[in-house]
């Protein structure tokens, strides 16, 4: 076994629950071959180390020979891959309705149809409460089989039904399948680009949408279809900043969510996503009252010991809560009280989960981290994150938080009086910028502002200059693609403070107050 493998076993076994671990060595504990002895001592072995080193296997363990270790990997990887599923059957939907068909093959093989019959009646119960069209085909294609090997008093009827109902799943199958390619296909552009950028990204975008949305009824839509619908267009809306329109399709996947209890128990991460969403738009649209709500929500469900949650949606969860917690400061403008309460810098949890984030949703949480500091005046801890953003070695991902990102270190800068250093950034951002086509109004109107600042200009000069940035600005808050740009970062609120000598917090948090947002504390 390769080193690779030896990395993936040790992976696997760190990632199992401690039940998970009690499992396996209850069952394979009371064995008496040597195999498993040998086994077992790989398996705590490895638990034990926080780094998987090779070398020392046959040093730590001398009952183990060099020669046998490769297949004594290959033996616990398989056995531990038995004993998480064996483990997990009851929590995971899915694996009980493969049981069951893998139950009845193995009893149609020996001639045992009614046994057979009835464990795929179990089967089809499961799969066709919970919509699942794959595993029904599968159902569907031993009840065929065994059809045509018995004879029963209503064969006729059962064939005829079978057909229709074929025909119905696969009209479904591909429904769901031309929604998901479309959503795929969004997604892939969007964790590029970020939000698009001008008419043409957006006229691109619309007729591509268009001509591969297919025809379809929503009321004829059955629950799994309408999800995916649902989140089709939640992240189409999202791509071409209608917010709105996001909002409303994002509160319809909840309501349908709730109304369907049953997916929400089998299918908790169709409902952690879909409330991910809604805050999402909650947060754009300053819906404060409704996100507080929402976000209630979600921790509450995320604490509902009646689910069951696996490794993926635990990292999910925790992402989420992290996001939406700094989402709400940016509303309230209480960044201070943000920073004390996430002591982000000495978290653990927020270090380790950074590890585990895929590299979109990584980089997404050192962006809005970064602006957490930048809001609580903290400019020398925003810019070591801002720093982790720019040092990454692949820009395609998200180039839009990577523009930002340049655009508030230089900003980050400016406050700290590195006058010295900015003409240099200045140049590399105009740089990146051009190279990756997204040179707008706004930026270039930052650029040139910073660009002729120094620490010579006297300060009615420079109440001045803010003034005049924040009127150029203000007028592209309307404008229909470069309003983009307020997205990522409060450039108003930022230039207020300028003018009124005032923490940026501040700014933000009256601002707040006046709309009735108060933090819950």
């Amino acid at each position: 076994m390769s080193r690779v493998k030896s990395k993936s076993l040790f992976d696997l076994i760190h990632s199992l629950s401690p039940n998970e671990k009690r499992h396996f060595k209850v069952t394979y504990g009371g064995n008496d071959n040597t195999e498993d002895k040998k086994m077992l001592l790989l398996f705590d072995y490895l638990n034990k180390q926080k780094e998987f080193n090779e070398e020392r296997v046959h040093e730590s363990i001398p009952q183990i020979k060099a020669s046998q270790l490769s297949n004594l990997k290959a033996y616990l990887y398989e056995r531990v891959l038995l004993s998480v599923r064996q483990y997990n059957t009851s929590k995971i939907l899915d694996i009980q309705i493969r049981e069951q068909i893998d139950f009845a093959q193995l009893l149609f093989e020996r001639r045992l149809y009614v046994q057979g019959k009835s464990c795929l009646k179990k089967a089809r119960k499961l799969a066709q409460l919970h919509e699942n069209l794959e595993l029904l085909l599968e159902i569907i294609k031993l009840e065929k089989s065994v059809l045509m090997q018995t004879v029963d008093v209503d064969t006729d009827s059962t064939v005829d039904n079978i057909i229709v109902e074929v025909r119905d799943i696969n009209t479904r199958i591909h429904n769901i399948n031309m929604f998901s390619n479309l959503s795929i296909k969004l997604n892939s552009l969007y964790t590029r680009i970020g939000f698009i950028r001008d008419e043409k990204d957006y006229e691109k975008l619309k007729a591509y949408f268009i001509e591969h949305l297919p025809d379809y009824k929503e009321e004829e839509l059955s629950v799994v279809e309408k999800i995916t619908l649902f989140r089709m267009f939640i992240g189409y809306y999202y791509f071409i900043q209608d917010f709105f329109n996001g909002y409303l399709y994002a509160n319809k996947l909840v309501s349908l969510l709730e109304e369907n209890p049953e997916f929400v128990r089998y299918s908790p991460e169709n409902y952690i996503k879909a409330l991910n969403n809604l805050l999402i738009a909650q947060f754009k649209l300053n819906n404060f009252n409704d996100f507080i709500l929402t976000n209630q929500k979600l921790i509450h469900f995320s604490n509902d010991s009646a689910i069951y949650f696996n490794e993926n949606l635990k990292i999910n969860l925790l992402k989420y809560y992290y996001m939406h917690e700094l989402n709400m400061y940016f509303l309230t403008g209480e960044f201070t009280y943000g920073v004390k309460k996430l002591l982000v810098d000495e978290n653990e949890e927020v270090q380790k989960l950074l590890q585990k984030l895929d590299s979109h949703s990584a980089l997404i949480l050192m962006y809005k981290i970064a602006c957490l500091y930048f809001g609580a005046g903290l400019f020398n801890h925003s810019l070591r994150w801002l720093n982790r953003i720019i040092n990454l070695p692949n820009v395609d991902i998200r180039e839009d938080i990577h523009c930002f990102a340049r655009i508030i270190n230089l900003v980050c800068h400016y406050e700290l009086g590195n006058y010295d250093v900015i003409k240099y950034y200045i140049i590399s951002t105009y740089r990146f910028l051009w190279k990756r086509d997204d040179l707008r109004r706004f930026q270039k109107y930052i650029l040139s502002f910073l660009k002729n600042l120094n620490d010579q200009v006297d300060e009615n000069e420079l109440v001045n200059r803010f003034t005049t940035l924040k009127a150029q600005l203000t007028e592209l808050e309307n404008s229909e693609f470069e309003k983009r740009a307020f997205i990522y970062f409060d450039i108003i609120s930022w230039l207020e403070s300028k003018i009124y000598n005032q923490p940026v917090q501040d700014i933000i948090r009256n601002k707040a107050i006046n709309k009735g947002f108060i933090i819950p504390v």
